[in-house]
This record gives C-alpha cells, structure tokens and sequence, in this order.
C-alpha cells in the first residue's frame, strides 16, 4: 500500500518550534473511520466493462459517500489502475496529472519480420501528434504528447505485446494505429490494460468485491479491513512540497484565509515562488493547498508578510482551536 515520506520528516528547515494540542485533529491513520474514509483515495482494479463514471458511481454507494471522482478516465473496455477520491478528498481533482503505463497488446493486420517492429515502435517515443478519436472527452484538435517508452515484450504472429509508459493524455488506440500506418499493414489496439496512474499503481489497488466485502465488515465492527484498502488523500501528496504550520494559525487557513509567516513551524527545502505547495499540522494533517508567495529562504528569513496564497482547503473549521478575530469583532 502507498506509503509517502511523512511531511514533517521532509520539512527539515526549523523556523519555530511548535506544541501540537493533542486535543484538536489527529495524526491521518487515526482517524475516526467515517472521517478516515471522507479523507480517503481507493483505487479500483477496474474491470473491463464499466465506464468510469459507473465504477466512482458504484464506490460511492458502497462507501456511502456524499461524492466521489475519478483521475484519468478509462475507456470502457480498458481495465486497471482507476483512483477514486472520496468526498473530501474530491478538491484533489486536477493535481494528478501524472505518467501512466500500460500493457498493451496491438494487433497487426499483415504479416511483419520482428526487427522490423521494435525498429518502427521505438521511433514512437518522445514527442508525437495525435488527435483524439472520435470518441473521446476532449476536443478533437492535434495535441503534442510524450511517450517515455514502448518495451515490446513478446512477439507472437502478428500479435505484440508491449509495456508503454507515456505522459497523460496518450491514446494507445491511436499510438497502435499509427505504429500500424508507419509498418505499412495497418494495426490496432486489441487490449489494454493500466499498470500505473501516479502516483498509483497496480499494488494500491482493490476490487469492487473486496472492498464491498470489507464495508460489509466495517459496519459489523471490524475496521481493519476497510483502513488497508483506502489510501489517506495526505500519502498521494507526496509530490508537492510542504509546511508545516502552528495550531495557532490552522482555523484560520480553514477559513480560506492566506498563510502568514509567523504562522510557520517548519519548511521544506527546495520551494519556489509560484509552486504549488501544501500545508500541514504537526499531526501530519493536510490543512490546505496554494501557491507559494516566497520561496523556502526567503519563509525562513522573513518575520512576517504573505508567503502562501491559499486556494484548496481540506480541513474543517473547527477541527483546531480559534484564536483569531474577525475586522471589527
């Protein structure tokens, strides 16, 4: 199961030492199962089948969650790596515009000496052209896309085998049409199948059964189960840099308001302005997300001013004690 350094090993620049209220919000793994699973990721092996929207549709009623979404929409027919976030964790959507990889099997429609396929896929990585197919989510227009690698693991007859690692956003169907235009053939994508959606892979993932199984379980009064399957939303952060804030100055990130310096507990190394950043407590709790106003030197300089400009909150306000005041009052 995914596992992240914990932010507040990784925010090593000291700015001033804080005491976390045992009282207020709890360390992720410990929370209160309703809460642990609103705050939650699960990823599904997506069966062939299903549309996307029916499996998220199917997870929220197993879990009974308010709302879910789904990262990288897979195409009915395609199975694998399909990440659901759950109810709080939905302000997610759009951070996880990762690499995928998938294990494709394409069809050529004529005979081919073997050479002569791995020397035609290979000049498909790097950059390529594609327009979406007719069916499709997006506008059909030529977009530019990166295609890491195409490992072809096994040539039998005209079917091939291969792994492909691409930036989101690939079409196989058209990669294996087009790899079937250049050998001069013709060739299409038989099945495919996601191995990763990082910062998913196949080893985060549970099925639709195995995961109705352990609610059923849950709500009988064993828990265990159900907290192995669902991935608390602060270990899919682990890509963004980070800090770490006072209890003090926590409610009022909940109210959308910016983080101010001296605010600051601890910073992670390597910020710069303009990047996206997330905001934690000292129990390792996501408070919220922004952008960065001043880089990791200049927090760590500065007694006071605006250095995060907060646009996604996760937490609740309330969760930590409030000891600011409103203009006026």
């Amino acid at each position: 199961m995914m596992k992240t350094e914990d932010p507040r090993e990784r925010c090593k620049l000291s700015k001033a030492p804080a005491y976390t209220d045992p009282r207020f919000g709890c360390e992720p793994e410990r929370r209160p199962m309703r809460e642990y699973i609103e705050k939650g990721v699960v990823v599904i092996d997506k069966p062939p089948g299903p549309t996307s929207h029916e499996v998220v549709s199917w997870v929220r009623d197993i879990l009974a969650v308010s709302k879910a979404a789904h990262t990288g929409t897979l195409d009915p027919k395609v199975s694998g790596v399909l990440p659901v976030l759950l109810a709080v964790a939905t302000k997610l959507t759009g951070i996880f515009h990762a690499d995928k990889e998938y294990v494709c099997l394409m069809k050529l429609h004529g005979d081919v000496n073997e050479a002569r396929v791995r020397e035609v896929a290979a000049e498909f990585t790097g950059k390529i052209y594609q327009r979406p197919p007719l069916k499709s989510a997006v506008r059909r227009r030529v977009r530019i896309r990166t295609v890491h690698y195409i490992d072809i693991k096994e040539i039998e007859g005209r079917e091939v085998l291969m792994i492909v690692g691409c930036e989101a956003g690939t079409y196989i169907r058209m990669l294996c049409h087009h790899i079937g235009l250049a050998l001069g053939v013709g060739a299409h994508m038989a099945q495919l199948r996601r191995t990763k959606s990082l910062p998913f892979d196949e080893s985060d993932m549970t099925t639709l059964q195995d995961l109705k199984d352990a609610y059923v379980l849950y709500e009988e009064g064993e828990e265990g189960f159900l907290r192995e399957l669902i991935i608390p939303m602060e270990h899919t952060l682990g890509h963004l840099r980070c800090i770490i804030v006072k209890d003090t100055a926590v409610d009022a990130l909940c109210h959308g308001a910016n983080l101010a310096v001296p605010g600051i507990s601890r910073i992670e190394d390597g910020i710069n302005i303009g990047e996206q950043v997330v905001i934690y407590t000292n129990k390792g709790e996501a408070v919220c997300m922004g952008r960065a106003l001043m880089s990791s030197d200049e927090m760590l300089r500065a007694e006071e001013g605006i250095c995060v400009d907060t646009d996604r909150v996760f937490m609740a306000p309330g969760t930590y004690m409030r000891v600011w005041k409103c203009r006026g009052g």
